[in-house]
């Protein structure tokens, strides 16, 4: 719930006693074109919707009757530990625009209105973007271009990725810089085209896709994200921060599950006997997905201008015993590492966008 629609939720509530015309003055008064019906200790009772007053007044519905006939009584409602993502997704499915939240007695604590929940929050995080690679695999493409600034759907692979974060309530970056630096700085600039900030950082060398971290400066005072700038993702990155720091971890590393099918039927033996048989077996496991959520004390672990790549910089944490835990994602996911995925990258993009 945002700030706004937590000092206005409670003018929503009214008493089951209540009559059309106090629905109409509550919801001229609220604007938030609901009313919860709530008894005297704030259980949730029904809700009627202005749909609902609009049917009413077409049938001809007296302003004094009772709302009883029109208040519908098996609400959906979720908890307060429902996240911002879920809560989105359930109101897209069920086509609503206001869903209650209530706490384990049924009684109401607030209220998510779409157009508030789905206006991203502005944050103050930082997102760090690895886009200095040579992209030799994507050669001869990559030539006279940072794989980052291929295009893809008609624009570059690293402008997908800032506005998928602007998007999300970012507006601080910082691109990391190594190959044909002035391809991308003259492209983003300082950011003022998207009405955000961007800076940079150079590498005089190669340092992986966590060394140039060191070169931060001033360090971030905060949790930041970090994400490789050739991967295509509708992963939400202001979730994967609250999953971050809801778990109060120091690393946080986004993971994709990935299956290998085998296409032959497997036997399993001990010595020469044969103890089972699975056919065409599936082995499933956790991929790295290219994104990270990072406290800012990691970076300590740093040298300055040393090669480290992500996977290192966990298990140096790991043998410190600090907190690195997996972030499960679902969204749609492409690592660009390949000619062909260009034309895949691109294909997926113009049909979810149909």
């Amino acid at each position: 719930m945002t700030e706004a629609k937590k000092l206005n939720w409670e003018s929503t509530l009214i008493s089951p006693n209540a009559t059309l015309r106090d629905v109409i003055a509550a919801m001229d008064k609220s604007a938030l074109q609901i009313s919860m019906v709530v008894d005297e200790d704030r259980r949730l009772l029904g809700t009627i919707t202005d749909g609902d007053v609009r049917r009413a007044l077409l049938r001809g519905q007296d302003l004094e009757a009772s709302i009883a006939s029109i208040m519908f009584t098996a609400p959906m409602v979720v908890s307060m530990n429902i996240g911002r993502q879920m809560v989105l997704d359930l109101m897209r499915v069920n086509k609503i625009h206001q869903l209650p939240v209530v706490n384990d007695q049924t009684r109401i604590v607030g209220l998510h209105v779409w157009d508030e929940i789905n206006a991203p929050t502005e944050l103050e995080n930082i997102i760090v973007i690895m886009a200095g690679g040579f992209g030799k695999r994507m050669r001869p493409f990559t030539e006279n271009c940072p794989k980052p600034m291929l295009e893809v759907a008609g624009k570059p692979i690293l402008e997908h990725i800032v506005e998928r974060a602007i998007a999300d309530g970012f507006n601080k970056f910082i691109i990391s810089l190594f190959y044909l630096p002035e391809v991308i700085s003259d492209y983003f600039g300082d950011g003022s085209k998207w009405n955000c900030n961007i800076s940079y950082v150079r590498e005089a060398s190669p340092l992986g896709t966590a060394g140039a971290l060191s070169l931060l400066n001033p360090k971030p005072d905060k949790p930041f994200v970090v994400t490789n700038g050739d991967v295509l993702t509708d992963v939400s990155f202001s979730e994967m921060l609250e999953f971050h720091q809801a778990n109060t971890a120091t690393a946080t590393m986004a993971v994709r599950q990935h299956e290998l099918h085998n296409p032959f039927g497997v036997v399993r033996t001990e010595g020469i006997n044969i103890i089972g048989f699975e056919e065409k077996p599936i082995q499933r496991s956790h991929i790295n997905a290219g994104v990270y959520v990072l406290n800012a004390d990691a970076i300590d672990l740093l040298k300055q201008d040393e090669i480290c790549d992500m996977p290192t910089l966990f298990e140096r944490l790991n043998t410190l015993g600090r907190s690195t835990i997996a972030y499960p994602m679902h969204a749609v996911w492409m690592d660009v590492g390949r000619p062909e995925d260009l034309a895949e990258a691109t294909k997926n993009m113009l049909d979810n966008a149909t």
